[in-house]
């Protein structure tokens, strides 16, 4: 039987892993203005144009239940939607303390195929999302200059704002990213100062917070309902509020949510009495700007440029956040990751950068206008917040939560955002389809990698690792065999010890026998749980097979390389294997031993026939081969002592007609 001997833990030793930056998950004062900026940049900067979307859509009939039954529904919707579900609920579901769709997706027990559908359509919504969020801030905030002269050219301007933001990407945003948090209070603190001086001059627009307010905008104003697309507008950034609980923690979100609520809501309500004070029908205005004084009007757009760039780069980060962790979970075919600084969580994806900065270059050139781009904003989301309150009903289930709690926070969300969904598909045609349309293709490139790979594992074989013993110790001293190298790497996926895949012992015994001094097979465990980082080694046949299992959390960078060479100090230093080369020449100048990495691929044999849905699952998965980089560049191996080999899959069919031999 097998003996395994040693089991231990790694030691975290990289420049990375040890970086020192200030721990913002715990409250403070430091931490909730780090929050502001970190979090809040998209439904912070709602204001700049939820508003006039609303004015804009019922110009022809501006009138009194227009504007208090859409500032109530506002209200409600921040009420209900940011306050209960996401602040209150939503953020409750952490793992470790991370957050986004994908880390509800991994705190599910049993992980069914709707449960990773659900998934993939709520991370490509909001992938879409973070096109169109770029966008419309900063197109917003740079029209405020038409204010002073409406031949100001705003599609040139943002566009160098969107390639100057895009550029900076690649050196990591840590050098301006301390500012933010104080931008972020000084915008905050505008908005409230700016509506509470309207609100003293008409404070009866108060009593919009009875709901019977929106009720009745609901049912008697012309085209209500389908105005709510436009009240949607205010919430959207609250998906993003969860996919950030990773950078900022559950209590500093919490409690900055209070400051940046109250001053929200004080900018809606001063907008609104401003329009009430103001006759605007038959304009095309935004209140948010008119009610500024004309002295402050330059320095507003220019804070409210800030507050978008800044906005614009919290759903950037989002996006590479989002995505490499699509990646770990094998939601996302392979990309390439980068750290550009040391701080603990800064990722870069070369690809999404330059992507996101073409398509949000293209959709400020195709729009021209924000107003525009509101038509097209909000309806991707919508199917985000929706996938979410499935996920979220089904884990609070699984958490033991009472049944008929789960069953009404379900029926009420569903209530809701199905109202918003519904309202929202009136944009369809207006833009909408835009983001619909790249939410797919990010929807085929999960759906096509995700069950491709399922497909192929579903024949992947194991055969039992015991009734190899003898022929890997004789293979070892074989010498009439040439020797591969002295120590021979392989890539498994067995979860159990006694177990490897048939294709690695194909690749050693069968397709060219490999002898080796040392067999070393590494097992990558991707873990639910963020940030974990260990492994563990089990000597199979002392000094002849040795298998190690790393557990690396799925936002840990997989640089097996480097740990490996980790794993082989500690044990060095434990004298349990030695690295002087075996070579007689070499090992008396003390030359340390050689290593050899093997990676298979395994290729479907064009003779199987599969079923129709599983021909077009592989075709997709072979489309979304094309964006994903190879496992030596993944694992971050030593390419040039890494050898890639490709082994057929083996599937057992009957054969209804066996060739005959002819005499």
């Amino acid at each position: 039987m097998f003996k395994f001997l040693t089991v231990k833990t790694i030691k975290v030793r990289s420049l990375e892993r040890t970086g020192k930056h200030l721990d913002i998950k715990k409250l403070s004062l430091a931490g909730l203005v780090i929050t502001l900026g970190v979090v809040y940049g998209d439904i912070g900067t709602s204001p700049l144009y939820t508003m006039r979307a609303i004015v804009l859509a019922g110009k022809d009939n501006i009138n009194a239940l227009l504007i208090y039954g859409s500032l109530s529904c506002v209200f409600w919707t921040l009420t209900l939607q940011t306050t209960i579900k996401y602040i209150l609920i939503t953020l409750s579901a952490d793992n470790n303390g991370e957050g986004g769709i994908f880390a509800l997706f991994a705190l599910i027990k049993k992980k069914s195929n709707w449960a990773a559908i659900l998934t993939m359509v709520g991370g490509a919504a909001l992938l879409a999302d973070g096109v169109i969020t770029p966008s419309i801030t900063v197109t917003s905030a740079i029209e405020g200059l038409k204010l002073y002269n409406t031949n100001i050219p705003v599609i040139p301007i943002v566009l160098i704002i969107f390639g100057a933001l895009f550029f900076i990407q690649q050196f990591g945003t840590n050098f301006v990213g301390g500012s933010y948090g104080p931008i972020m209070v000084v915008w905050f603190s505008m908005l409230g100062i700016f509506g509470f001086s309207q609100l003293t001059l008409h404070p009866d627009i108060l009593r919009a917070i009875n709901p019977i307010f929106a009720v009745r905008f609901l049912s008697e104003y012309p085209g209500g309902f389908i105005l709510l697309g436009a009240v949607f507008l205010c919430t959207t950034g609250a998906e993003a509020l969860y996919s950030d609980l990773g950078h900022c923690g559950r209590t500093n979100i919490r409690i900055s949510w209070i400051f940046v609520k109250v001053t929200l809501l004080l900018n809606y309500f001063g907008q609104g009495a401003w329009l009430m004070l103001n006759d605007t029908s038959g304009s095309n205005i935004n209140p948010f700007f008119s009610m500024m004084p004309k002295w402050f009007l330059l320095p507003g757009i220019f804070i409210s440029t800030a507050a978008a760039i800044i906005a614009s780069q919290a759903l950037i980060s989002g996006s590479y956040t989002l995505l490499s962790e699509a990646v770990s979970l094998n939601f996302w075919p392979k990309i390439r990751i980068l750290h550009p600084t040391f701080i603990r969580g800064q990722v870069y994806l070369p690809f999404v950068n330059w992507f996101l900065w073409i398509t949000c270059s293209l959709v400020v050139f195709f729009f021209k206008e924000s107003a525009n781009m509101e038509a097209a904003y909000g309806l991707a989301i919508t199917l985000t917040m929706i996938m979410t309150t499935f996920l979220l009903s089904y884990y609070s289930y699984q958490r033991g939560w009472n049944q008929k709690l789960v069953i009404l926070m379900l029926t009420v969300y569903l209530t809701i955002e199905g109202s918003f969904l519904i309202a929202n598909l009136h944009k369809f045609k207006y833009g909408g389809w835009f983001t619909l349309l790249l939410a797919s293709l990010y929807f085929t490139i999960m759906f096509g990698w995700y069950f491709g790979r399922k497909l192929k594992n579903r024949y992947v074989t194991f055969t039992d690792l015991y009734k190899y013993i003898d022929l890997f110790k004789d293979l070892s001293k074989d010498k009439s065999v040439p020797k591969s190298a002295t120590n021979l790497v392989y890539i498994i996926k067995a979860n159990r010890l006694d177990q490897v895949e048939s294709k690695v012992i194909y690749s050693i015994f069968q397709k060219q026998p490999k002898r080796a001094d040392t067999y070393w097979f590494l097992h990558v465990d991707r873990t639910d749980e963020p940030d974990r980082i260990d492994y563990q080694v089990n000597q199979i046949i002392p000094g002849v097979l040795i298998r190690v299992d790393f557990n690396i959390g799925f936002k840990v960078e997989p640089k097996i390389n480097l740990y490996f060479k980790e794993v082989l100090e500690d044990m060095l230093a434990a004298g349990e294997i030695k690295l002087d080369s075996t070579f007689d020449s070499l090992k008396k100048h003390s030359m340390p031993a050689d290593f050899k990495y093997i990676l298979i691929d395994r290729i479907m044999p064009n003779d199987y026939k599969l079923s129709g849905i599983e021909n077009v699952t592989l075709a997709l998965h072979s489309l979304s081969r094309l964006l994903c980089i190879s496992d030596v560049r993944a694992l971050q191996l030593d390419s040039a002592n890494t050898i890639e080999e490709q082994v057929p899959i083996t599937i057992d069919q009957p054969v209804k007609t066996r060739i005959r031999r002819l005499k």
